[in-house]
């Protein structure tokens, strides 16, 4: 097992370069990312490819898939799920306040209805997501909370879910 605070310390110096170079570079400061998903016509599940890595997507037997891998909206939640625990990561360091081990769980839940083809209120949407972290720290409470604090301001899955973004389909 690796040593945590090893991993810490050299997160450090590469967030105290990265803050130099976006402050000489702003521009520098914004990244592009992309995910490409596609129909595999051996098994019918979704590769997915995101930067250099791929997984697959499929969905579960009660909606035709074979269950090979998260469904969509289980990876959205998995995305927010290690977005904070980074998020986390990154405030202890910043903030310099200790820890010593990190679990976010997120749940949420969604109303297939519409997916089905059923009449529908509302469009079908991931509803009622909620997160519980666990930190592990020798810090006081206090320290903490403003850990906590800081995450929800600066966790970018999370503030995506808070507050949505356009997403057009351009093609």
């Amino acid at each position: 097992m690796s040593d945590l605070k090893t991993f810490l310390s050299r997160k450090s110096v590469v967030l105290a370069q990265r803050r130099q170079d976006f402050t000489a570079n702003p521009e520098s400061g914004t990244a592009t990312l992309t995910a490409v998903s596609t129909l595999s016509h051996e098994n019918f599940a979704r590769p997915t490819r995101m930067g250099a890595f791929e997984m697959v997507s499929d969905s579960g037997v009660a909606l035709g898939g074979q269950a090979l891998g998260p469904s969509a909206p289980e990876m959205l939640l998995g995305a927010l799920a290690s977005c904070l625990v980074h998020t986390y990561l990154l405030q202890s360091v910043l903030m310099n306040i200790p820890i010593t081990h990190v679990e976010v769980e997120v749940t949420g839940k969604i109303d297939l209805t519409g997916v089905v083809g059923l009449p529908y209120e509302q469009p079908p949407q991931m509803q009622d997501i909620t997160y519980t972290a666990k930190v592990d720290s020798p810090a006081d409470p206090e320290a903490i909370q403003r850990i906590h604090d800081e995450v929800e301001a600066t966790c970018p899955v999370l503030n995506t879910i808070k507050y949505p973004v356009e997403v057009r389909r351009v093609r």
